[in-house]
């Protein structure tokens, strides 16, 4: 099912909110970031694991080849807190529903590289998520 992309936002507050949308260095982010360093691990922060792919891990451990994506609630359909928007729903559902594809595909491409990708959902509290990653980062280094 393919959804025309809207021309232009359905009002001027609908715009001025998306443009505040920021790509990287979000309050979910950084206190996982600041979580997993207190935990004593260092990372590479929005790289591409892999040059080849055009798909960027909000935090990368490159000497254990782990990849973690910090994945927001409305943008990747989050089961729990996932909410239908009431403009342009057609084209949000598709939106999400490619973007939950995307994931699947990064997580296989990734796998076959020899890649462990963790997916943290942005309601997750941030220290529980930081203890499960430097468990598997730890794992994986030795």
């Amino acid at each position: 099912m393919s959804v025309p992309r809207p021309v232009r936002a359905s009002s001027a507050a609908v715009r001025k909110s998306m443009q505040s949308n920021k790509g990287r260095d979000t309050k979910p982010e950084l206190a996982l970031r600041r979580a997993v360093h207190a935990q004593g691990l260092r990372y590479r922060v929005s790289t591409r694991p892999l040059p080849a792919v055009r798909r960027t891990a909000d935090m990368v451990f490159t000497r254990g080849k782990v990849a973690v994506f910090l994945d927001g609630c409305f943008w990747h359909g989050c089961p729990e807190h996932h909410t239908k928007s009431a403009t342009n729903a057609d084209y949000w559902a598709e939106k999400v529903r490619r973007n939950r594809e995307r994931d699947a595909e990064t997580d296989a491409l990734f796998a076959d590289a020899g890649w462990l990708v963790i997916r943290v959902w942005e309601h997750e509290a941030p220290q529980q998520a930081a203890t499960k990653i430097v468990h598997e980062v730890t794992k994986r280094r030795s």
